[in-house]
């Protein structure tokens, strides 16, 4: 019985571990942990309507992009979870050491946990739209200008062949930069050479072609309207 009660009160202490790892994440994890099959990753909301990005991006890409993609790295990375011994509940830490995972694993955690920073990165479009606190104090010193900064931020954006994501991430060292990653990997996975990301946009194709077709360029200069500064600065901040 004794027994019984100490088994209780160590799966409840986990899972409150794990829901206050996620919420330091800065939003919904979307994940709970069942004791029998370990960490179950759900799709979160979106902390809008699927027309509230319109007409930067369109409603129909929306509801394929979040219900379709995203939903589909959620199924896929539960199913590749169930053959893992353990996995940890924070999918920070799986990045932090992703040469250990197989590549269903790396390719769905980080298409997930990407994708729910992304929507979580904008808002409904702003005309004159900036950084501020000391956010935006950074990007002027680093960078120039805000101009300067989305200019170079554009160009590595386009020039990430194919599928990825291009990214502001605070280094090791606190200092900004701008990188590009391939398919669904994110800075956290690439170690000292990486950062945590700041801000991060999706030019895989299904992102932007129902409405941009081709032009990638057009639909990165319309991120620029719907970007949440209030929520990059605050991702800056800590």
């Amino acid at each position: 019985m004794e027994n019984s009660r100490r088994d209780f009160l160590r799966k409840g202490a986990l899972m409150g571990v794990g829901a206050l790892a996620a919420s330091q994440m800065g939003f919904a994890s979307a994940l709970a942990e069942t004791p029998a099959a370990g960490p179950v990753f759900t799709l979160p909301d979106l902390p809008y309507a699927y027309d509230a990005l319109e007409p930067y991006i369109d409603m129909s890409t929306m509801q394929i992009h979040h219900g379709k993609h995203h939903a589909a790295y959620v199924k896929n990375l539960n199913a590749a979870v169930e053959k893992e011994r353990r996995f940890p509940a924070n999918l920070e830490e799986v990045f932090a050491n992703i040469s250990k995972y197989n590549d269903a694993i790396r390719n769905n955690a980080g298409g997930h946990w990407n994708h729910t920073l992304f929507w979580n990165l904008m808002r409904r479009g702003q005309a004159n739209n900036v950084p501020n606190s000391s956010l935006a104090t950074s990007i002027q010193a680093t960078f120039g200008s805000f101009e300067n900064f989305k200019e170079k931020f554009k160009n590595e954006a386009l020039a990430r062949f194919g599928s990825g994501w291009c990214w502001l991430i605070k280094d090791h060292k606190g200092e900004l930069k701008i990188i590009s990653t391939l398919n669904q990997d994110n800075p956290l996975m690439l170690g000292k050479k990486g950062g945590k990301p700041i801000l991060g946009l999706d030019v895989w194709e299904h992102a932007y072609y129902l409405k941009y077709q081709n032009k990638r360029a057009d639909y990165i200069d319309n991120f620029w309207y719907l970007v949440n500064w209030d929520y990059a600065g605050s991702r800056f901040a800590v």
